[in-house]
């Protein structure tokens, strides 16, 4: 069966962020990420370099995990969560990428602390069923 241009997308994303920030294959990655990248960030150097030179500066215990996925022909958009880098809270994540020619091409995202069951206003967590520290925890 064939896949959709948004089902190629969304795995191609979900390949490359593992690789990149789970496997911390570095070389793979670059395979992924255009070598026009584009980051549209604050606090990442310009281009695929500057992403990689960040990635390599982040402890080794850096663990991604994507959460839902939605795409739209040449835009993908994962709701995520980065854990294990050096910061007192996790960060939950909404990055929105976009694909040409079967490469990350640009980059967006939209970054915030993720809150413990005492900081919630809704009580609800942001990322998943449970709290950060509460794994399979009921909410």
């Amino acid at each position: 069966m064939n896949q959709t241009i948004e089902e190629k997308n969304k795995e191609l994303v979900l390949k490359a962020f593992d690789t990149l920030f789970n496997k911390r294959d570095y070389a793979a990655a670059e395979r992924y990420w255009s070598p026009d990248y584009i980051q549209h960030s604050a606090h990442i150097e310009p281009g695929r370099e500057g992403l990689l030179k960040l990635i390599k500066s982040i402890p080794p215990t850096l663990k991604y995990e994507p959460g839902t996925i939605v795409a739209d022909k040449d835009f993908v958009i994962v709701h995520g969560r980065f854990s294990g880098f050096g910061q007192p809270v996790n960060w939950i994540a909404a990055d929105i990428v976009r694909i040409k020619n079967g490469l990350l091409a640009e980059h967006w995202d939209v970054i915030e602390d993720e809150v413990t069951r005492e900081a919630s206003k809704s009580g609800k967590p942001m990322f998943g069923i449970s709290f950060p520290g509460e794994k399979g925890k009921e909410k």
